[in-house]
C-alpha cells in the first residue's frame, strides 16, 4: 500500500488528563485533508536530533461532540508513556506552528451502521476510535451502548464528550474502586444480533474475544483495534541489507523495519502495520542476534524457524538482518 505524505501543522494543543494531550494537525495549506471513516487512524512521521526518524499511529478523533472539525484539520490524542521515546518526543516537542508530516488514513477498524445494536467498549487510551464511532452512530439515531473502563475519572480523556454525546447509553467503569470489568457478563447482557467494537489494553481485548467465544458467539461479532506491537522500551538501532537489491537501511529504535524501507523509498508490500494481514513478510537470510516476533500472523512453527519475519512489527536484537528482498 502506497500512502502520500502530507504536511501538517500543529494548530492546537489541549491537556485533556495529567498523561494525555490532544493535538489539532493542520494542512499548512489549509486544503482538505484526505477523508476518513470511524476507526481511522493516521500515522506521524517525525524526526528527532537524537534518535532520527520517529513513526506513530494514532486514531483520528472526528471532532468534539456533535461538531465535525473543518476538513483541513485532524485530531488526535497522544498518551505519555514512562519511557522516553515517540510519545515523549510529541509531548516534549510539539506546540503550535511545529511541522511534520502525516500519511493517508488507514482504517483496520471499520464501524458497520448497518448491525441491529452496537457495543463499543473502551479501555484507557482506547477511548480515542471509540469516540469516533459514537458520535457517528449518535447522529444517525443507531442502537447502540458505550462502556468506557478506566482507572478513575481524572486519568480517562474524552470522559465529559462521551456523557454529551451518549447520555445514558454510556457507562464508566472505574478499576480503582469496582475492579475489572466482567466482559461475559457485559456481552451476556446485550441483545441478540448486537455486534461489539472493542479498543483498549491487550488482556482486554483478548478477554471481551474469549468472552465471545464462551457466549458461543460468532468470531465476528466482536471486532477490536490494539497496538499491540509498539515500542516495549528495550529497542536498538540495527541495519538493514536487502540482499537482491543491494541496498542497507538502518533502522531506529522508534521506527519499524517497514517504517525505515518506506522512508528510504525502498518498495515493499504492506496494508495492516500491525502483523495481522500476512502482506508483509520477507524471507532472513541471516541476522545475528534473535528475531524479537511481534505478529500475529506466523505460526509458532514458523516463529520458531526464524526464516521469515514481518517488517511492519517484528525486530531483531542484534545489529544486522540480511533480507532476502
Amino acid at each position: 500500500m502506497a500512502s502520500k505524505h502530507i504536511e501538517v501543522v500543529v494548530a492546537g494543543v489541549r491537556p485533556l488528563t495529567p498523561r494525555i494531550k490532544e493535538y489539532l494537525l493542520a494542512s499548512v495549506d489549509g486544503r482538505p485533508l484526505p477523508r476518513y471513516e470511524p476507526g481511522a487512524h493516521v500515522a506521524l512521521h517525525m524526526a528527532s536530533r537524537d534518535r532520527g526518524p520517529i513513526v506513530r499511529h494514532y486514531s483520528l478523533i472526528g471532532g468534539l461532540a456533535g461538531r465535525d472539525d473543518p476538513r483541513h484539520v485532524y485530531r488526535i490524542a497522544v498518551q505519555r508513556e514512562d519511557r522516553a521515546r515517540g510519545s515523549a518526543f510529541i509531548h516534549d516537542t510539539f506546540a503550535p506552528g511545529t511541522r511534520l508530516r502525516v500519511a493517508a488514513p488507514v482504517n483496520n477498524f471499520p464501524l458497520d451502521r448497518r448491525d441491529a445494536c452496537t457495543l463499543l467498549i473502551a479501555g484507557g487510551i482506547g477511548v480515542t476510535p471509540i469516540v469516533s464511532m459514537a458520535r457517528s452512530l449518535a447522529r444517525r439515531g443507531c442502537r447502540y451502548s458505550v462502556v468506557y473502563a478506566g482507572r478513575d475519572p481524572a486519568a480517562m480523556a474524552y470522559r465529559d464528550m462521551l456523557e454529551e454525546v451518549a447520555g445514558d447509553r454510556v457507562r464508566f467503569h472505574y478499576s480503582d474502586e469496582a475492579g475489572v470489568l466482567d466482559l461475559r457478563g457485559l456481552l451476556a447482557s446485550q441483545p441478540d444480533g448486537t455486534r461489539v467494537y472493542v479498543c483498549g489494553p491487550a488482556p482486554m481485548i483478548a478477554a471481551t474475544h474469549d468472552a465471545g467465544a464462551a457466549l458461543g458467539w460468532d468470531p465476528g461479532r466482536v471486532r477490536s483495534e490494539v497496538f499491540t506491537a509498539g515500542p516495549t522500551g528495550d529497542e536498538t538501532a540495527f541495519e538493514v541489507e536487502l540482499r537482491r537489491s543491494g541496498r542497507t537501511v538502518r533502522v531506529g529504535p522508534d521506527a519499524s523495519i517497514l517504517d525505515a524501507l518506506r522512508l528510504a523509498d525502498v518498495p515493499v508490500l504492506w496494508d495492516c502495520a500491525r502483523g495481522e494481514c500476512g502482506l508483509c513478510p520477507l524471507p532472513v537470510v541471516s541476522a545475528d542476534g534473535p528475531i524479537d516476533h511481534r505478529d500475529r500472523y506466523l505460526s509458532a512453527e514458523e516463529r520458531a524457524a526464524g526464516e521469515t519475519l514481518c517488517i511492519c512489527v517484528s525486530r531483531i536484537r542484534g545489529t544486522r538482518l540480511v533480507l532476502d528482498a
